[in-house]
């Protein structure tokens, strides 16, 4: 599926959630499809938990081997 489509129906979802609930779930609505985003690209296998965190010497460096 083509990325503006993609941006398109999240567009459309927003716009739905907050006419017929108002901000809070305007909001709501947005912070689901964030977490949804992110558990999909963990799922995919694009990003691994031990890309957000630095190891204990502060060089950067990998914690263990990809």
């Amino acid at each position: 599926m083509n990325m503006a489509v993609v941006g398109l129906m999240v567009g459309m979802a927003l716009a739905f959630a907050g006419w017929f609930g108002g901000f809070g779930a305007f909001l709501l609505v947005a912070g689901l499809g964030a977490l949804g985003f992110v558990a999909g690209r963990f799922a995919a296998g694009d990003w691994e938990a031990g890309d957000f965190i630095r190891s204990r010497s502060g060089r950067g460096e990998r914690l263990g081997p990809r």
